[in-house]
């Protein structure tokens, strides 16, 4: 079975953060241009929370709240009592990556996908 690591040399590293007094509508943009679907929220360069767009569909939009007026930071208590699918990674009290159950899930499933290889190899000699 893989680490974390293994993830993290596939996926790469790239971390995207904001801060809570962003308004969401800031990192909804931010996530556009960076192409992913969660940031992590961070004050005085240590994690407080995580926003991903699931949070914005079902904590905002469907509570008929505006994005260009609410801060993050009115979400994430929210986000805290809920099940997250985001996971920071953290080293030695840095965050160095941000992996999601989609990456683990791709992972795995490579993984598995390798061993069937070699053992259809070892079979046909």
């Amino acid at each position: 079975m893989g680490k974390v690591k293994n993830i993290l040399d596939s996926k790469g590293r790239n971390v995207f953060s904001v801060t809570p007094e962003v308004t969401v509508y800031a990192a909804i943009e931010l996530m556009c241009q960076k192409d992913v679907g969660g940031l992590l929220i961070c004050e005085d360069a240590k994690l407080v929370g995580i926003f991903t767009e699931r949070d914005y569909a079902r904590k905002l939009i469907l509570k008929g709240k505006s994005s260009k007026e609410t801060p993050i930071k009115d979400l994430m208590k929210i986000m805290s009592d809920k099940h997250i699918r985001h996971l920071p990674v953290v080293e030695s009290d840095k965050v160095i990556a941000m992996i999601s159950i989609g990456d683990v899930v791709r992972f795995v499933m490579e993984e598995q996908k390798s061993i069937i290889e070699q053992l259809e190899q070892y079979i046909s000699g």
